[in-house]
């Protein structure tokens, strides 16, 4: 073929274009296209000693028009047709031509990308299998706006980006290609080509799968058709979530939590029996799980996320995790979702200069990037980056069924100069330091997620006194459901952390909390934060011997159940292992053998319970009505509060002394007259104790005390808690 019988649709420049790999609309060169009476096919086959095509029962012979461009006049069929490639070593390949399908995305599609406004966008993006024009194979979209090229590469065409590039879809800045034959399990990452300087590769921001790490490459996968069977769970979730419901939660690091004996991670599906039994029969209601959405460094337990719709394949495909979230339905238990929009990892196959700009960060690093962690920050002012995200918080609830998404990090969201000196940021356009597109996207998220997914919880973390954190959006707030109470965390643990014998002088650290425990939806956490760096197991954190660390943890544990806030408490803690967490390794479950800890572990399993079964603990958790100091004695160590349900809920009276001495003989008011029933002593054998108490219950005596009209007379143990309930 000469230059004279170049396609009439196509000049040298497309030529020049398709051969440097840099043609931006390769669809309206390649494929077959009509010009007067004329058809012509052009492909691109690098490689190809020859090419044909089949019409029906006609092939004909494509000639090579220059280097991999092939081109010849066609027949006017009917039949749509096939192509079939040979090569230098013999080898043939027959396939079909992605270039004769027209788009898949369609014009509400683009408006929605455009205006940034898609709620479900992981239905547009990423890969999909499925059937187009009656061909089985995969539809691939990306957002790209500033590129100049944009291919999908993989194994099915030896990963070059000659092969498929794919076509701009409107003014979106998004690139779609159908790729006939091309399913489940394909490896496949895009191909980018700037419009300055070399092509490189990039994973899917929308992808739904991923190769295992180190590996970095996409994987297709059909998320579609999962065959759910937790209606009962779904349909009555909404009352479980309520500020007035019992929530306690607990936070999983699913690669260590327990591993096989060969030391292999347990996969999602055997999670699904171990885990969620264990869980349940814990009495915890919700589980917690630390970021599952794909990342590439093991050590950074998930908080640095590339695949943000892609749960990780450490632990098995994605429909497998829909058999964990379904098991924990089965059984009662709601899921959890550590969720990270406040940042992403600088990894050369993620997001950052995902087109050759900055494209989801900021371009100026004082605005988007984060020193502490070392990652990029999302611009949230860009409409496209708040859809992707938004989207994403939607994606996770929906697509799997998951019940919450607690937000990491919130603070850094929230403020402009988090962790950074005064010349290291810049304010915001009224000259503050707060980050209002951050704000804006937060309120967003909630708005959406709450609409889209009726029955689900957000959770805040948030260390700040950012105010209206859990307030909704109508009324001027962020919009969580709850929010996590750092303060609580920090001063409490400060005080039990003391040797008993100082803890006088702090005795604020217990009961300062309680003038802010109202103001917003709390949780009590005893993270994974707080187990880590150095700073201990929460056994090792507590004074004295190793008979005082225990009565000690009990003490504590005893004292967060009874306090107002829903309760979060991370695994291992629960049974008051020796070491520290270790991501690497499995949690110390031998150390269940001693006495010790096989108490810590009857002790909150039964705090849990008393907790579900006793309304006083949890109906009013947000409101100052439902609760009451009686007593503190700062010289002894010694507080006493009451909880309240509502009007029909029996009362429940705590009593503390955290100091390791018994007090007997100690009057305390009683919030009503009549009989009170000790149902949890710390210090009971059971849990490891030396079994001081009340013979099970106590009779209140007329008489003023605490500004009480009645008391109660008891004997407290040294280092412990007693809660005791109204008999009705």
């Amino acid at each position: 073929m000469t230059a004279t019988d170049l396609p009439p649709h196509m000049t040298r420049e497309d030529v020049g274009r398709l051969l440097s790999v840099r043609h931006a609309a390769p669809f309206s060169v390649l494929g077959v296209h009509k010009t007067g009476r004329e058809r012509w096919l052009v492909a691109i086959l690098p490689d190809a000693v020859t090419l044909e095509a089949s019409f029906g029962k006609k092939t004909i012979s494509i000639a090579r028009l220059e280097g991999p461009i092939f081109a010849a006049k066609v027949p006017n069929s009917k039949f749509t047709y096939s192509l079939r490639a040979t090569f230098e070593n013999g080898d043939s390949w027959s396939f079909e031509d992605p270039y004769r399908f027209g788009p898949v995305l369609g014009e509400m599609d683009q408006y929605l990308i455009g205006e940034g406004t898609h709620r479900r966008l992981w239905d547009a993006l990423g890969a999909h299998p499925m059937e187009h024009e009656g061909v089985a194979g995969t539809h691939f979209a990306v957002w790209a706006p500033n590129a100049a090229r944009v291919s999908v590469v993989g194994d099915f065409n030896v990963w070059d980006g000659r092969r498929h590039p794919m076509r701009a879809v409107g003014h979106t800045g998004v690139w779609e290609i159908f790729l006939p034959g091309i399913a489940e399990g394909e490896t496949y990452k895009y191909e980018i080509a700037p419009h300055e300087g070399a092509p490189f590769e990039k994973a899917d921001p929308v992808g739904f799968g991923s190769q295992h790490p180190p590996e970095t490459a996409s994987v297709v996968r059909d998320i579609t058709g999962y065959g759910w069977e937790d209606d009962t769970w779904m349909q009555t979730r909404a009352e479980a979530h309520q500020r007035d419901k019992p929530i306690s939660i607990y936070e999983v690091h699913l690669g260590s939590w327990r591993r096989a004996p060969d030391g292999r991670m347990l996969s999602y599906k055997e999670l699904a029996t171990e885990l969620i039994d264990y869980a349940k029969f814990m009495g915890f209601t919700h589980l917690e799980f630390m970021p599952v959405s794909e990342f590439p460094f093991d050590g950074s337990w998930g908080y640095q996320p590339v695949g943000m719709y892609a749960p990780t394949i450490r632990f098995g495909p994605p429909h497998e995790f829909r058999d964990l979230v379904e098991a924990a339905h089965k059984a009662g238990l709601g899921v959890i979702l550590d969720w990270v929009p406040g940042h992403f990892p600088t990894d050369a196959h993620g997001l950052a200069t995902f087109d050759g700009t900055h494209l989801y960060e900021h371009a100026d690093p004082r605005e988007g990037f984060h020193q502490d962690w070392n990652t990029l920050i999302y611009n949230y002012g860009r409409t496209e980056v708040r859809n992707f995200l938004t989207a994403n918080a939607v994606y996770w609830l929906k697509e799997y069924h998951v019940d919450g998404l607690r937000v990491d990090a919130v603070a850094s969201m929230l403020y402009r100069d988090y962790s950074r000196e005064g010349d290291q940021w810049i304010p915001n356009k009224d000259g503050g330091r707060e980050n209002y597109e951050a704000i804006d996207f937060l309120k967003e998220m909630n708005t959406v997620a709450y609409a889209d997914v009726p029955g689900i919880m957000t959770v805040a973390e948030e260390s700040t006194a950012f105010p209206g954190v859990s307030t909704p959006v109508d009324a001027g707030g962020l919009g969580f459901g709850f929010k996590w109470n750092m303060g609580w965390m920090n001063d409490t643990l400060r005080y039990i952390e003391k040797d008993p014998i100082y803890r006088q002088y702090d005795h604020h650290l217990m009961t300062f909390p309680i003038d802010y425990s109202f103001s917003e939806n709390f949780i009590l956490p005893i993270s994974h934060d707080e187990v880590v760096h150095g700073k201990g197991s929460m056994i090792a954190k507590m004074p004295g011997n190793e008979w005082e660390k225990f009565a000690n943890l009990r003490a504590y544990y005893g004292f967060m159940w009874a306090h107002p806030g829903k309760k979060l408490l991370f695994m291992g803690c629960e049974f008051a292992q020796w070491e520290e967490w270790n991501h690497d390794v499995s949690l110390d479950w031998d150390a269940l053998h001693g006495p010790g800890q096989q108490g810590i572990q009857s002790l909150v399993r039964d705090l849990n319970h008393l907790y579900r079964a006793t309304p006083a603990l949890y109906r009013r958790d947000c409101e100052p009505s439902g609760f009451r100091w009686i007593a503190n004695d700062p010289e002894r160590s010694l507080t006493a509060f009451a909880r309240y349900g509502e009007a029909e809920d029996a009362p429940v009276l705590v009593v503390c002394n955290f100091t390791p001495v018994l007090r007997e003989g100690v009057r305390i008011g009683a919030p009503e007259p009549g009989t009170w029933t000790e149902v949890i002593n710390t210090d009971a054998a059971a849990y490891g104790g030396g079994d001081r108490g009340n013979g099970g219950a106590v009779t209140s005596t007329e008489g003023e005390w605490d500004g009480l009209p009645q008391h109660i007379e008891i004997t407290v143990p040294p280092l412990a808690v007693l809660v005791f309930q109204l008999q009705q």
